[in-house]
């Protein structure tokens, strides 16, 4: 796609060469990750971000160019090019601009405007559009014949030609569908005979926006009331101003009988023709924003929690909680391989004693290091059952999102197939505390509970797009090759499920890999592949050092070379602060590896292999577990479990996570709790109303804070640990007390987005 280069650069303002190298590099089936960490010197130092940029613009320039080809071929091979019309084609920036000139060249269904000529009504259409004062009647009266009855309908046919003709007018599209861009609002309005079932979309039951202000949630709730048949939406102009636009160009003379004709058919034009075209080109954009948007959400999500911070590798006693069924125990080692299971009831007191005895017998043979709990039904009640033995030992309650479904897929059964579900859930808690990357990739990432409305938006893009998240995280760690399910090997860069699978079946025939360079050996490894992953792959104690760094292998030479010239070997280098300050970048630089990748190089030998996730820290909720024991006023600590653009939730340990709406998150104006807030964040919450009815609960972060102007801090303020505490009410921040609060808050009646945005309850 080199061709698009240009294009791309002018697009994105990235500099031509830049443009060109990335779109070389990826027409060689080099992956985003391997350009961004290894070709820095080809592509001027560009991120994962620039270069998907990139790509995107190539791929969406490449179907405008193969649109605009193919329209050209059809207007030529009808007979019907002209030079001014191939000039408007070359001028046209956009497939709506191209679109527009083509529909009247389109192949269509057979239109009122195409019988009317058939029936020879197009002499009197251009009658009507000169405008002149005639007997109109008298006129239509000409054109009588078997299929035109009288008059009326000779005038209703020369109408409808002439409504065609504006309709098809590729200057008129484009005024209109500026004006829709400027004005048009997304209206909606509930079906008289769905009040009762559309409850849950009672806020969009008479409601209005401009299209360019509607927020992406906000688009996707109206849109699946619609798509259910609760609710009727709209998209237009005031009907004036469109009528206005039309009949500046179309209506020319005076008021006169032709004239009102004229004005019928450009009122017929739009209503019948235009209005509904534009509508659906605009519902259809509409979605598409609110689709990337809701997908950005959830990336950006699914980013932070698969980069959650790791407890690494850890002797595991990890518990699936629950009540009446008991709490499903096993000890996994710190491979995260299971070596034990059991069943324990902590929440009846005639069986609380033989339940502590099994855990301090289990902690006592299999050496446990750490608890891992389950955050769902029982797992706050669980965490104080083992904090009450005093055992010494780190407790820490897992998210435990998406468990249930890992341990009903396939790759559970592939794993524990001798094991029961239960089983399967408990060992997933367990390893997703020692390393949650490796544990999420099994997971289907719609199935996390992170997103904002997944199951409405376009599920291959969202698809693609999470995918390509779960890749990035992946090859930002690095993978330890000897260790790795071949589910996280098959997101590393330039290997896939195949080759993931043969390097497993490998690794098992020799027991481990001793050095990256026996990946060449790996049936159907190629050069290429090998290229592309073995800077993501990581050998601990292997028999050369740099197998356990980012260092690529093709700089091993240059790495060797380094040491040698300050009379080291690469061992003694690696680590080295003060050798490798000597090491001048300039002086190794070449036309192969650049000062951009020799300054990677000296940055990785520095600290090799370093995890770029942040050590793990424990966390303590309140003396309080559910929310009936939560009241106004409280300030708790409590943990981000997802964030969306109008808000973020918080656990706060009652099994109900609190929305802390966008304006109560920093005493500065922000339009993205991103900006402040990241998952998994500890942060303070100030309860401003609790709703037991709808299980809602209306948190503020700000309120806990003192504002910037007498006092300069952190707006994303940690929490402090241990018991509650009350405060005022500050004049009593409810659900109602800001209209934009409220017209937020309100929204998240749709069901589907509360099951996707907060913490399930039970399993």
């Amino acid at each position: 796609m080199t061709e698009f280069a240009a294009g791309v650069s002018a697009k994105l303002n990235i500099r031509l060469t830049q443009v060109e190298a990335v779109l070389n590099l990826l027409a060689e089936s080099a992956t985003i990750p391997f350009i961004a960490r290894y070709r820095k010197d080809q592509t001027g130092g560009l991120d994962e971000v620039q270069i998907q940029h990139i790509q995107d613009e190539a791929k969406a320039i490449k179907e405008f160019t193969e649109r605009k080809t193919f329209i050209e071929k059809t207007i030529t091979e009808q007979g019907k090019m002209t030079e001014a019309l191939q000039d408007k084609i070359n001028k046209a920036t956009t497939i709506a601009e191209l679109e527009d000139i083509y529909l009247p060249y389109k192949p269509k269904r057979k239109t009122k405007a195409q019988t009317a000529k058939e029936n020879g009504l197009e002499p009197l259409s251009q009658l009507l559009l000169e405008q002149k004062e005639l007997d109109i009647k008298a006129e239509a009266e000409k054109y009588i014949t078997e299929n035109v009855k009288d008059a009326d309908a000779a005038l209703q046919g020369a109408r409808d030609i002439i409504a065609e003709a504006i309709n098809e007018d590729a200057d008129i599209r484009a005024k209109l569908r500026k004006l829709f861009e400027d004005t048009a609002t997304l209206q909606s309005k509930v079906l008289e005979d769905k009040k009762e079932e559309a409850a849950k979309y009672k806020d969009y039951f008479d409601f209005s926006e401009p299209i360019h202000k509607v927020p992406s949630h906000r688009i996707l709730a109206v849109l699946r009331g619609f798509l259910e048949g609760y609710l009727r939406i709209g998209i237009a102009p005031v009907e004036e101003d469109a009528l206005y636009d039309i009949e500046e160009k179309y209506v020319t003379g005076n008021l006169n009988a032709s004239v009102e004709q004229v004005k019928k058919a450009v009122k017929d034009a739009y209503k019948r023709l235009l209005q509904p075209s534009l509508e659906t080109e605009f519902r259809t954009a509409l979605k598409t924003k609110g689709d990337e948007e809701a997908i950005n959400v959830f990336a950006e999500n699914l980013r932070q929690l698969l980069l959650s911070s790791p407890l690494g590798s850890k002797r595991i006693l990890a518990i699936d909680p629950g009540y009446r069924t008991g709490c499903k125990v096993v000890c996994l080692d710190e491979k995260g391989e299971l070596q034990h299971n059991d069943l324990i009831y902590v929440h009846e007191a005639n069986r609380k004693y033989d339940a502590e005895h099994i855990i301090k017998n289990l902690v006592a043979k299999y050496n446990i290091e750490a608890f891992a709990i389950g955050d769902g039904t029982a797992g706050r009640e669980t965490e104080q059952f083992i904090k009450q033995m005093q055992l010494g030992l780190p407790i820490f309650l897992v998210n435990e999102d998406g468990a249930s479904i890992y341990s009903a897929s396939e790759i559970a059964r592939e794993e524990f197939g001798e094991y029961d579900v239960t089983v399967r859930g408990s060992v997933s808690i367990g390893r997703r505390l020692m390393d949650p990357l490796a544990e999420l990739v099994k997971i289907d990432p719609k199935s996390i509970g992170v997103g904002q409305y997944q199951h409405d938006v376009n599920q291959f893009r969202l698809k693609e797009k999470l995918d390509a998240t779960v890749v990035s995280c992946v090859n930002q760690v690095g993978v330890n090759l000897n260790t790795a399910s071949k589910h996280l090997l098959s997101y590393v860069s330039g290997i896939g499920s195949t080759l993931a699978e043969n390097i497993v079946k490998y690794r098992n025939e020799i027991g481990r890999f001793t050095d990256r360079n026996q990946l060449l050996k790996v049936p159907r490894l190629g050069g290429k592949a090998y290229e592309q992953c073995a800077g993501f792959l990581r050998v601990k104690n292997g028999s050369n050092p740099l197998d356990e760094s980012a260092v690529h292998p093709e700089a091993y030479k240059l790495v060797q070379q380094m040491a040698n010239d300050l009379n080291a070997d690469v061992k003694t280098l690696i680590g080295n602060e003060q050798l490798l300050k000597n090491v001048d970048a300039k002086k190794y630089a070449t036309e192969e590896i650049g000062e951009l990748t020799i300054k990677d190089i000296l940055k990785e030998l520095n600290k090799p292999g370093l995890d770029p996730r942040s050590e793990l820290e424990q966390f303590e909720f309140a003396n309080i577990y559910k929310i009936e024991e939560v009241k106004e006023g409280m300030v708790l600590p409590g943990v981000v479990t997802n964030i969306t653009r109008f808000g973020a939730f918080v656990d706060i340990g009652v099994k109900q996570d609190g929305l802390v709406h966008v304006s109560e998150i920093a005493h500065q104006y922000i339009t993205d709790p991103n900006e402040v807030l990241k998952l998994n964040d500890k942060v303070q919450v100030k309860v401003l109303e609790i709703d037991l009815p709808r299980k809602r609960i209306a948190l503020s972060i700000k309120q806990t804070q003192e504002a910037p102007q007498r006092k300069s801090q952190n707006t994303n303020t940690k929490f402090q640990t241990g018991g509650v505490k009350m405060q005022g009410n500050n004049g009593g921040n409810k659900f109602q007390s800001n209209k934009k609060q409220e017209e937020d808050l309100s929204n998240l009646n749709v069901n589907d987005a509360l099951a996707a945005l907060k913490k399930k309850f039970g399993k």
